[in-house]
C-alpha cells in the first residue's frame, strides 16, 4: 500500500489504533499521536484487531467521529459493523435475494442442539472471527452437544450453519466499487480453504452471475471494496454467499493473479467525483 500511495503521489501517514484519541471540547479532533486525522482527505482502516468489547466499540466509535466531522473513511464505519458480524451479513445478503446457507441463530442451547439435529451436517462459527478460525463441523449429535456446551462454557452465542460441500474449492471475489477486479479459485484437501489455513489459490474467470452476485453482495453491506466469499451449489443453481469481509487481505489474490490490487484501490479512492 505505501509503494502504490507513493507511486501515485499520495503521503500515507500508518498509526496504530491503540495510539489514537479523541479529544472533545475546546480543541475537537481525532489525533494519533501529534497527527490530526481530521485533516486527512482519506482514512482506511485496515484491520480491527482482537480486544476486549470496550476497545473494539472504541475503534468503531473513532471512525465513526472521524465520518460525522467530514472525513472520508473506506470502508465507512457502518459497513464494518456490517460485515464483521456473521448475522448481521447473512440477514442482509438474504434480504438482498442472495442465496445463504439455513441458519440458526440463538444463545439457547436447547434451540441450538435442535438446530444441529436438525440440520445434520452443520458448520458451528464465532459470531466474529476470520480466517477460517473457531469453526467446527459437527455431523453427529454427541459431537454436536460437546461443541454446543463448550460454546454456552464460554457464554458464546450459537450460530449453527448447513454445511454445504465446497468439493475442495470456493471462490474469492475482489469487489471495487462496482466491479470485481479479480477472483481466486481456493483449493485444499479439507473443507478449509482459506488461505491463511493452507488453502491454495489459483486465479479463476468468474460467470457473469457470480461477478453481478459479489458485487450486490458488497453493495448490500455498504461496502465500497471487499473480499466476498462464493461457493459452487450442489444442485448446480445460483451460488450461496458465505461472507463479505470488509477489511480483506489481498496478499494471495495479488500473487494469485498479478494484480496490483493496492493501486487498483487507490486509483478508485482518488478518482476524480464523477
Amino acid at each position: 500500500m505505501r509503494a502504490a500511495a507513493a507511486a501515485r503521489g499520495a503521503a500515507l501517514l500508518v498509526v496504530p489504533w491503540q495510539r489514537l484519541v479523541v479529544e472533545l471540547g475546546p480543541v475537537a479532533r481525532v489525533r494519533g499521536g501529534a497527527d490530526a486525522l481530521d485533516d486527512a482527505d482519506l482514512v482506511l482502516p485496515r484491520i480491527i484487531p482482537d480486544g476486549t468489547l470496550e476497545q473494539v466499540i472504541l475503534r468503531v466509535d473513532l471512525l465513526h467521529r472521524l465520518e460525522d466531522r467530514g472525513t472520508r473513511v473506506v470502508n465507512p464505519p457502518r459497513a464494518i459493523e456490517r460485515t464483521v458480524d456473521k448475522l448481521y451479513t447473512s440477514a442482509l445478503l438474504e434480504q438482498a435475494g442472495l442465496r445463504t446457507p439455513e441458519t440458526v441463530v440463538t444463545e439457547d442451547v436447547d434451540e441450538a442442539m435442535a438446530a444441529a439435529r436438525r440440520l445434520g451436517d452443520c458448520l458451528v462459527k464465532p459470531l466474529f472471527g476470520s480466517m477460517g478460525l473457531g469453526l467446527v463441523r459437527v455431523s453427529d449429535e454427541d459431537t454436536a452437544w460437546r461443541v454446543l456446551r463448550a460454546v454456552q462454557k464460554t457464554g458464546g452465542v450459537f450460530y449453527v450453519q448447513r454445511f454445504v460441500p465446497p468439493g475442495g474449492r470456493d471462490v474469492r471475489a475482489f469487489v471495487v466499487g462496482d466491479r470485481v477486479i479479480g477472483a481466486i479459485e481456493r483449493r485444499s484437501d479439507g473443507w478449509k480453504t482459506n488461505v491463511s489455513r493452507g488453502g491454495r489459490a489459483t486465479p479463476c474467470d468468474l460467470p457473469p452471475a457470480w461477478a453481478a452476485a459479489a458485487v450486490t453482495a458488497a453493495r448490500a453491506t455498504a461496502c465500497t471494496y471487499a473480499g466476498v466469499d462464493l461457493l459452487p451449489a450442489e444442485d448446480g443453481g445460483a451460488p450461496y454467499l458465505l461472507e463479505v469481509n470488509g477489511i480483506p487481505g489481498w496478499r494471495g489474490l495479488e500473487e494469485a493473479t498479478g494484480i496490483d490490487v493496492a493501486g487498483a484501490l487507490l486509483d478508485h479512492l482518488l478518482a476524480p467525483a464523477a
